[in-house]
């Protein structure tokens, strides 16, 4: 029997392009379907539910603290835990495939790779592509991982999850994990994944200058923290 699979959805004013993205996860045998609403003041609570979705209500802004909260709302069962964005940019398609590895029990860590996979052109704009060349070539030097991308859409074992003790509240939230991986020497396997555009609203880091310099200024931050902390 597969192991029971939950997917945790941060959203913050995705009203618009939610709908779509739950759409796409009909069907594909999710155990829990959480959506964390991040302190929207559209409708995206009501999207969510309406189609099904657990919701999670963090007023506390924040990736990291969205998906802290979707943890802390995790059924018992669960034994694999997804992450995935809610604006219709990851394929929910593509679940399958991270799954694959770690029901194969080759892995403890799947990572969707934008980098490796088809990316719809306009998809990464040029300071996303500069820096996430910047932060996997960091952590190659200083930590000896091999990365090509830190992208959100992710799979994990819980129990793995557990260990990694994550803490990050927003944008380091996904480097902090991909670290502490390879701190914890867990079997960490990336797959292509297609990327789009997002389909409606605006991005919450890459659509203003001032989400990209906080963005880029906290993963850097965060990849030095942690090398010189431990």
């Amino acid at each position: 029997m597969p192991e029971p699979i939950a997917l945790i959805i941060p959203a913050l004013n995705e009203e618009e392009s939610l709908a779509s993205t739950l759409d796409g996860l009909a069907g594909r045998g999710l155990a829990q379907l959480i959506v964390v609403d991040n302190g929207s003041t559209d409708r995206t609570a009501e999207v969510a539910r309406a189609r099904g979705a657990q919701v999670v209500v963090e007023p506390r802004r924040g990736y990291g603290q969205a998906c802290l909260a979707g943890i802390a709302a995790l059924d018992l069962r669960i034994a694999v835990v997804a992450f995935m964005d809610a604006d219709g940019s990851d394929d929910p398609a593509d679940l399958v495939r991270l799954v694959g590895p770690l029901a194969e029990r080759q892995a403890d860590l799947v990572l969707g790779s934008r980098v490796l996979g088809e990316r719809e052109p306009g998809s990464l704009t040029p300071q996303q592509r500069f820096g996430n060349w910047l932060a996997t070539r960091l952590l190659r030097w200083l930590y000896g991982a091999r990365y090509t991308d830190l992208g959100p859409f992710r799979v994990i074992r819980r129990e793995a999850l557990d260990r990694l003790e994550m803490r990050d509240t927003n944008f380091g939230w996904t480097i902090e994990m991909q670290i502490k991986a390879q701190q914890q020497r867990l079997r960490v396997v990336e797959v292509p994944v297609r990327y789009r555009k997002r389909r409606q609203g605006e991005s919450k880091v890459s659509g203003t200058l001032r989400g990209t310099i906080l963005a880029g200024c906290k993963i850097l931050w965060t990849i030095l923290r942690l090398r010189f902390s431990s």
